[in-house]
């Protein structure tokens, strides 16, 4: 998850920026860092751990300072270890990075062209590198501003400069930064709540904007260099808000984190260089996973809707049957299993019973046993016999949202590693796959701008009496995934369908009025979701049609469209799950419902 604080004032530096590290740590980390002005000099103290093993390092050497940078880091390029930890220098320079560079290899070929060397395996290390070879001819800001032209991705950066050693930098593109404003100091930082001690004045930056703090304030630019005037927000937050980042529910908070969460769960676990997904993030070996020739995937609710994606997924991709089973069901049917069988389990909280219960019955007759979770040593990770963490952070509200994409995500890398093993999915194809994931962050933060859109649309709708949802092929799990959310958030009755069952029963609940969700990718089956979405119309049903950008015709037959960033078959359903949760949120908020804790449900349920 990875959190970033900057500070430059009048109070040791060393000390806020540790104090804003641990209150960071809710995003999850294994290594920290921090780099501080000393004597004409900027030094760097970074470990694998613990900030209470950094704050000793620290304490050692008797630190103090005005200026200093400090981050928390999640192992995404590289494993946890000090030399992976940030912040990097190169040269004079020193940054911390949040985020994914995704043209990282084509730079760091560039670069070693020019002699530099790289002593990670990070991203962040290519941009340290890129920054000082461009500061060898322009000044601080402009080096800056030449490097992030160059680099693509969503990132957030800290940069100090050992030349200019009481000025920090901070860089934002579609990963969050906060701007904070005290009494003759200024902080920078991931999220508010790590410096609302002492400032609660606040500027929050905007994309592609950097910022430059020194003693004499704070400057604003675009990355062209045009000065940007902000609105200072004064901060009235209660401690819970201040956890909740401002937004009203959890729920929402975490709607919106979606991107940085994909973004954590994807990084480090892949090469595009060779096309390869790093085995070890799944704690199989090559050689077990060689041996299967069965699949079951197992879990409860929202993690049930990821199995079912997730059948797809690797029967298409791998080619390799896929069973996918509700965890209550699996126990008590006496399932064939094998010792050449996988049991895949996804559970956001590993401690879910049933599925617990499922998992141990699957270790018992035989099978190889891999736990998909959120929360590192949960039972269901300490008792698998291979781990992939989902990467999402904490997820408070009770209806599963970031945990969800995360987890088909991780279906999605796991598909395929498999897919190369058993010989169905040659480089290239790899490749390709994983290049469409790395733009995923980016295509979720601009599917989130149709909040507004979905805002209107729900005022139209949340005096219904009940909802269907339609979908085919990957996208009916989704149907199935927008329908629980509602019926979770806002207590409506919703049901999910096929779409090609209408005509098998749901058709007859079609009326006037009855609002019907319709998922219509841009795909072989565009044709038969038209003619469905032509029939509710015929019989006075109202129409919400989210489809691709490149489908706007829909929204000629649709009483209300949506469009969404167009991505490959497989991650379509990641994309379209957003606006679904969206909708749900604004309908449960119009119908006066407690959306982070909705009536008699718990985000782990550990009984049967």
């Amino acid at each position: 998850m990875c959190g970033i604080i900057g500070y430059l004032g009048t109070k040791n530096a060393v000390e806020i920026i540790l104090e804003g590290l641990k209150r960071l740590e809710y995003r999850g980390y294994d290594s920290a860092g921090i780099a501080y002005a000393g004597n004409q000099t900027i030094d760097v103290i970074r470990c694998k751990g613990k900030i209470k093993d950094l704050k000793a390092l620290v304490e050692d050497k008797k630190v103090s300072s005005s200026v200093a940078i400090g981050h928390t880091r999640w192992a995404t390029h590289g494993k946890p270890s000090e030399e992976n930890a940030h912040p990097h220098r190169s040269g004079d320079i020193v940054i911390a990075h949040n985020g994914i560079i995704e043209n990282y290899v084509d730079i760091k070929h560039k670069l070693m062209t020019k002699g530099y060397h790289f002593t990670s395996e990070t991203d962040t290390e290519v941009v340290c590198h890129l920054i000082e070879d461009y500061r060898e001819r322009h000044s601080l800001e402009e080096a800056v501003r030449e490097a992030v032209k160059e680099i693509k991705g969503a990132y957030a950066l800290a940069i100090c400069d050992e030349k200019e050693p009481h000025k920090v930098i901070g860089v934002r593109k579609d990963s969050p930064l906060v701007v904070g404003i005290g009494d003759n100091e200024y902080f920078i930082a991931s999220d508010v709540p790590a410096f609302l001690n002492y400032a609660r004045d606040v500027m929050f930056l905007d994309e592609e904007e950097i910022v430059v703090i020194t003693p004499e304030g704070v400057m604003i630019t675009d990355f062209e260099g045009n000065a940007v005037q902000k609105e200072i927000t004064s901060i009235t937050w209660s401690p819970a808000m201040a956890e909740k980042g401002g937004y009203r529910h959890f729920m929402l908070k975490e709607i919106f984190e979606q991107p940085r969460a994909v973004s954590d769960t994807i990084r480090g676990r892949f090469s595009l260089e060779t096309g390869d997904i790093n085995l070890d993030e799944f704690g199989i070996s090559r050689d077990r996973l060689e041996k299967v020739k069965k699949i079951s995937i197992v879990a409860c609710g929202t993690s049930w809707h990821a199995a079912l994606i997730g059948k797809y997924m690797i029967e298409e991709i791998a080619r390799i049957s896929v069973d996918a089973e509700i965890a209550s069901e699996f126990r008590y049917r006496n399932p064939l299993i094998t010792s050449d069988h996988l049991v895949i389990v996804i559970t956001q909280s590993g401690e879910t019973a049933d599925t617990l219960a499922a998992q141990r019955e699957a270790k018992k007759l035989g099978a190889l046993v891999m736990s998909i979770c959120n929360v590192v040593g949960s039972t269901s990770t300490r008792e698998a016999d291979a781990i992939f963490y989902t990467h999402s952070g904490p997820e408070i509200g009770v209806a599963s949202t970031k945990a969800f994409l995360t987890q088909l995500t991780g279906l999605y890398l796991f598909s395929i590693a498999l897919g190369k093993i058993k010989g169905r999915v040659h480089e290239a194809v790899s490749r390709e796959l994983l290049n469409e994931l790395i733009l995923l962050p980016g295509k979720i933060e601009k599917t989130l701008a149709v909040d507004d859109e979905l805002k209107e649309i729900a005022k139209d709708y949340f005096k219904a009496r009940g909802f269907i949802y339609l979908g085919r092929n990957i996208q009916y799990p989704i149907a199935l995934e927008g329908a629980l959310k509602l019926k979770e958030i806002s207590y409506l009755h919703a049901e999910g369908y096929p779409a090609g069952e209408m005509k098998h029963g749901p058709i007859a609940l079609i009326e006037e009025e009855l609002p019907v969700v319709v998922l219509v990718p841009r795909n072989n089956l565009v044709e038969k979701m038209m003619t469905g979405i032509e029939e509710v119309r015929s019989r006075g049903g109202n129409v919400i049609a989210l489809s691709t950008e490149n489908n706007s015709n829909i929204c000629k037959i649709a009483k209300d469209c949506i469009l969404i960033p167009e991505t490959n078959h497989y991650l379509s359903p990641i994309l379209f799950a957003v606006p679904l949760q969206l909708l749900a949120y604004h309908i449960g908020v119009l119908r006066g419902c407690d959306v982070d804790q909705p009536r008699n449900l718990a985000k782990s349920v550990t009984v049967e």
